[in-house]
């Protein structure tokens, strides 16, 4: 059987989006003391965790970079093909230089961040609603979110949630984007 690129794309989307989501729970639930309000997700990326926080963000992200050709053929798409490219370099980068190597970790951490959401709202012009419309509020929610990690802003759920709605709206959107490119018909 022969697999058509969106099927591809969205195979990848799908399965890089949940070994990361399941990779970090599982890293959440060993770390000693580790809290999802006040730790950092990135924390998980250093001591006991690292092996498997890092080594499962990096595959993520090369995910992405490989699904991101696909999309381009797709689609011919020049700026989701940006955005998708961008973005997965800077989820490997997170992987790549954990938060010990803070500045190289923090311009990883924004660039992920960043344009993640961006590529989830750009996305809109690929997808029909209400997808299209999903994709663009779950990128603003997660653009809105980084403003207020930024700005010390934590609306009581500490620094480690606030960073979960910067980081969650784009993995569920990427989940969602996955089903939709797998029955896309092209």
């Amino acid at each position: 059987m022969k697999f058509g690129d969106n099927q591809i794309a969205g195979t990848l989307f799908i399965l890089g989006s949940l070994q990361f989501i399941l990779c970090m729970l599982i890293a959440e639930s060993i770390y000693p003391g580790y809290s999802v309000s006040k730790n950092f997700i990135s924390d998980l990326g250093v001591g006991p965790t690292a092996p498997l926080f890092n080594s499962s963000i990096i595959l993520f992200g090369i995910s992405l970079l490989a699904s991101s050709f696909f999309i381009n053929r797709l689609f011919k798409y020049l700026p989701v093909t940006i955005l998708l490219l961008v973005t997965s370099l800077g989820v490997i980068g997170v992987g790549i230089f954990p938060e010990n190597i803070k500045l190289w970790h923090f311009i990883a951490s924004f660039i992920a961040f960043f344009f993640g959401a961006t590529v989830a709202i750009v996305t809109y012009k690929l997808e029909k609603p209400p997808l299209s419309y999903l994709s663009v509020v779950l990128g603003l929610i997660s653009l809105a979110s980084l403003v207020l990690f930024v700005s010390g802003i934590h609306l009581g759920l500490g620094i480690g949630g606030i960073e979960r709605m910067i980081a969650y709206p784009t993995l569920l959107w990427a989940i969602a984007f996955g089903g939709y490119l797998i029955s896309c018909q092209n």
